[in-house]
């Protein structure tokens, strides 16, 4: 009986079986990293790497964007117009913060989406596929 009971499932995993969840196909996305972070004489620059795994890439997409100094209060609000982001090829943004010292600035929170434009792509895609990283010492968070 344990023979017959192992070699259905030898047979069953032969003949395709029921699909694991390493099958699933990849979830696109649109993903942000904090590249990053110079001062510069006009303010501090914020430099980030913007790709999108969506096949039809993003026409235009532009985030709420939330800066918090030193002591984990909000420095300001603002949008960071990252414009159009092909798929897979990946596209560098920067943003200066004006009158602002890098060493003033702790967090940076994508807070949400202010404008998402993708043919094709329901209006949320931008939100929902969104996935930050972050190569500085600055916390990144969205």
């Amino acid at each position: 009986m344990l023979m017959r009971s192992l070699g259905a499932i030898w047979l069953a995993s032969m003949s395709g079986g029921p699909a694991l969840a390493q099958d699933a196909a990849p979830v696109a996305n649109l993903n942000i990293e904090l590249n990053k972070v110079d001062q510069v004489e006009s303010g501090c620059q914020l430099t980030f790497l913007a790709s999108s795994t969506y096949p039809q890439g993003v026409d235009q997409v532009v985030f709420e964007t939330v800066l918090f100094d030193s002591t984990g209060a909000v420095n300001r609000m603002t949008l960071f117009d990252f414009g159009t982001i092909p798929a897979n090829l990946p596209r560098v943004r920067q943003f200066v913060i004006p009158t602002t010292s890098c060493k003033d600035i702790s967090r940076i929170l994508i807070n949400g989406v202010h404008h998402c434009a993708a043919a094709g792509l329901d209006k949320t895609a931008c939100a929902a596929g969104l996935t930050v990283s972050n190569r500085t010492d600055l916390e990144m968070l969205g």
